[in-house]
């Protein structure tokens, strides 16, 4: 008998239903090897493992919403929940409803008893506590030089304000000795004129926070005239700096976080700026534009040009018409005035014709009296100093010019005699 055939689908789903059916309502414990929340869904996602294997992990929003501590790689939890599998690449991980941290330590009773002590001296009260300014131009960490939770205050730092001034005081963080040298160097960073100082450690045991809940860490924070932020261990580790300072952060990547602001976020937001801005000058400018055009259309309007082109047009309509009514009462004039025109030029012909007949007749007297044309007849023209004088006028010695029409004399009057 042929054996049967599974696709790969079948194979997946059979093993889904399996180890879900399985592994339901589950706990798990382990150390967390890698963390991601995935800030568009909110889902959390992660692993734990053990000295031999590790295992994928998620949370989904809803119950990611409930965590009341932030999950930190090296954080040792328990995780509730269970297996599932993702069918379309055949992987399995875990389902997790509910985490807890795992144990505590042995110092409980201490912790306790330190704590109420500086909460009944006023220690812990909000009215004294500093605020943290928005603005940070210095910073303080007291902390270990070579530890981690430096390396990634520093490495946050750069990414998130390189503009910040970094002074770094170096301090035991765990040991017989730490709590008293973080309390020296509390006090040295108070000097500095920090704008704030972070005093903290990377995640342990309660034993390796412990010089965080020491007596002496805590009057050395509370006297402190520089805003201070405890970031000791993960979210879940709660020590005594942590109700003493100004500020709680959960972890030391955390403080940085929280006191220096994030230079992409504020591009970010400066891009929403400048593009509103742009947004509203392009509608400041559309309606101005739009008023502009209105203007311009009702200067064009109003405007001398068109005023005068309406004149001119106008009055060109008013000279056609003119023209018009011009020619027809003049065509009605010509057509009633033609006899008048006619009667009129045959009286200008008449008087013409008299007055050819009176200039023939002048000219005929003017020949018959002009000397020239009497010379010929024994006459000439006498004047004395250019004016033609009669013969009785002349007295003798009297010089005087006699001329014809070919012949000037000049004569002297010698003797007068009257006929």
């Amino acid at each position: 008998m042929k054996e049967s055939i599974m696709t790969v689908s079948s194979l997946n789903t059979k093993i889904k239903s399996l180890l879900e059916a399985t592994f339901m309502h589950i706990s798990v414990e382990g150390e967390i090897a890698s963390v991601t929340y995935h800030q568009a869904s909110g889902h959390v996602y992660f692993s734990i493992k053990d000295e031999k294997s590790s295992i994928k992990c998620v949370m989904f929003r809803s119950n990611a919403q409930k965590l009341k501590f932030r999950l930190e790689k090296g954080e040792h939890i328990t995780v509730e929940g269970s297996v599932g599998v993702y069918t379309p690449r055949g992987e399995y991980q875990f389902y997790a409803v509910h985490i807890e941290p795992f144990g505590r330590g042995a110092l409980v009773l201490a912790y306790e008893q330190l704590k109420a002590k500086l909460k009944q001296k006023g220690y812990f009260d909000k009215e004294r506590k500093k605020v943290i300014p928005k603005s940070i131009r210095k910073i303080v960490l007291v902390t270990a030089k070579e530890s981690a939770a430096l390396h990634d205050m520093l490495k946050i730092i750069e990414k998130r304000w390189p503009l910040v001034s970094v002074t770094i005081v170096d301090t035991l963080v765990q040991g017989e000795r730490a709590a008293e040298e973080i309390a020296r160097a509390l006090a040295y960073a108070d000097t500095l004129g920090a704008d704030v100082i972070v005093t903290g450690r990377g995640g342990g045991s309660a034993e390796d926070l412990w010089a965080f809940n020491e007596e002496c860490v805590a009057d050395a924070l509370y006297r402190l005239k520089s805003p201070v932020v405890s970031a000791v261990g993960h979210e879940v580790d709660i020590v005594i700096s942590d109700f003493v300072a100004d500020l709680r952060a959960p972890t030391p990547s955390a403080a940085i976080e929280m006191v220096l602001p994030d230079k992409q976020e504020l591009l970010y937001t400066l891009d929403e700026h400048i593009d509103r801005f742009g947004e509203r000058v392009g509608q400041i400018l559309f309606h101005k534009a739009h008023a502009v055009k209105q203007k311009e259309d009702e200067l064009r309007r109003f405007s001398i040009e068109i005023q005068l082109s309406q004149l001119l047009d106008n009055f060109s309509a008013l000279a056609q018409r003119y023209k018009s009514v011009m020619g027809y009462k003049l065509e009605q004039f010509r057509v009633l005035s033609q006899p008048l025109v006619n009667g009129f030029l045959q009286q200008i012909d008449f008087v013409l014709e008299q007055k050819s007949r009176q200039k023939g007749a002048l000219e005929q007297q003017y020949l018959s009296n002009n000397p020239r044309k009497r010379a010929k007849e024994g006459w000439a023209k006498v004047s004395v100093g250019g004016k033609s004088v009669s013969l009785d006028l002349l007295e003798p010695k009297t010089v005087f010019v006699v001329e014809d029409a070919n012949t000037t004399i000049e004569a002297v009057c010698r003797k007068k005699s009257k006929f």
